[in-house]
């Protein structure tokens, strides 16, 4: 059970939505800053560094993720603007430009006072929740004039997000004929360290959130995989892994498979690279058909759950719209919200109920 004072019933007032991601590079050039930028303070040599940037470097140095994450905001402001609150949206990114320190400057010179943000994220996980909190507590400290920010609860079973994501397997299920058997589905999302993983709810709230976007798609048989282990934390991380999980399928003798990044709101490389290119390779080799469903991107039912998230925070006593067992996420996050799963103290953050 959820503490009652998680949730903000106050209608609140704000002057600007800020969307966080964790941005990419644009460029070769881009590569090893950014890469620097996503690696601090992590224990990776500088040969899995150079390993981590050849997979940048395969496809011109461009992550997808920066030209989706901008399409998105063009969409959240054309919605913004039609059906309201008429806000402005600012986006500032973890590890590429344009930066979060710069973008809340910006902020500031502009004369925004408060703003509601919206992380990229949509499960509740050290990478995806606290170190962006810990991340705006750092853009803000010290800044003169810093808005004062609340953060959007996440919508891992709102009903946008459930409806943008069934929709995105029946595009997928639809590459098949109706005389092919039926498919195999796989899910995937982001690995994680297992001591991370124990420090938040992000394997119950991809089950539960795979299991509503499958019943909404009819797809009722599914599993769960994980992909892009691509940082030695000295610890096994959450498996199975999608090679895994097409071995299975085949072993369970599906010839098609669908696979859904239900664990990423927009393209990455991780995407692109571990799903089109690599899982690919693996479905090849085993000789099954293997289609890629898109991730919700700006489909009209997720940018109106954002748009409704917005709505949901500047109204008192709201209806918090969510589907399944577990009931909508807090709007404040607990005091041991997320944690790395690291030694030592956590570092100060934001939006929580720890906020310095």
């Amino acid at each position: 059970m959820i503490p009652p004072e998680l949730f903000d019933d106050e209608a609140r007032s704000y002057d600007a939505v800020l969307v966080v991601s964790f941005g990419g590079p644009e460029g070769p050039d881009d590569v090893m800053p950014f890469l620097d930028n996503v690696l601090r303070g992590l224990p990776i040599s500088p040969a899995g560094k150079a390993r981590i940037a050849e997979r940048y470097y395969r496809f011109g140095g461009v992550s997808p993720i920066a030209e989706y994450t901008r399409e998105f905001v063009r969409a959240l402001e054309a919605a913004l603007a039609e059906r309201g609150p008429r806000l402005p949206v600012y986006l500032g990114n973890r590890n590429w430009h344009p930066m979060l320190p710069d973008t809340m400057a910006r902020m500031a010179r502009d004369g925004i006072r408060t703003a509601l943000v919206h992380v990229t994220s949509t499960f509740s996980s050290y990478s995806g929740c606290r170190r962006y909190r810990e991340d705006l507590f750092a853009a803000s400290n010290g800044l003169p004039e810093a808005p004062r920010l609340d953060r959007m609860r996440y919508g891992y079973n709102h009903p946008g997000f459930i409806a943008a994501m069934a929709d995105r397997l029946r595009e997928a299920f639809a590459r098949f004929s109706a005389a092919d058997p039926a498919p195999a589905l796989v899910f995937t999302a982001h690995s994680l360290p297992l001591s991370m993983a124990r420090g938040c709810d992000y394997e119950a709230e991809l089950r539960e959130s795979c299991g509503l976007v499958a019943g909404a798609a009819g797809a009722p048989d599914w599993s769960l995989a994980y992909q892009s282990q691509n940082a030695s934390y000295g610890e096994p991380w959450l498996g199975p892994d999608v090679d895994e999980a097409l071995r299975a399928a085949r072993g369970a003798g599906h010839s098609g498979v669908v696979v859904a990044p239900i664990g990423f709101v927009c393209d990455h490389l991780e995407v692109v690279l571990d799903l089109d290119v690599e899982a690919a390779e693996t479905a090849r080799d085993l000789g099954i058909r293997m289609v890629r469903a898109g991730t919700v991107g700006t489909h009209p039912a997720y940018v109106e759950m954002v748009r409704e998230l917005v709505v949901e925070r500047m109204t008192a006593d709201p209806e918090r719209r969510a589907l399944g067992g577990r009931g909508p996420r807090p709007d404040i996050c607990p005091a041991d919200c997320c944690l790395s799963g690291r030694r030592g103290d956590p570092r100060p953050a934001l939006c929580g109920a720890d906020s310095a």
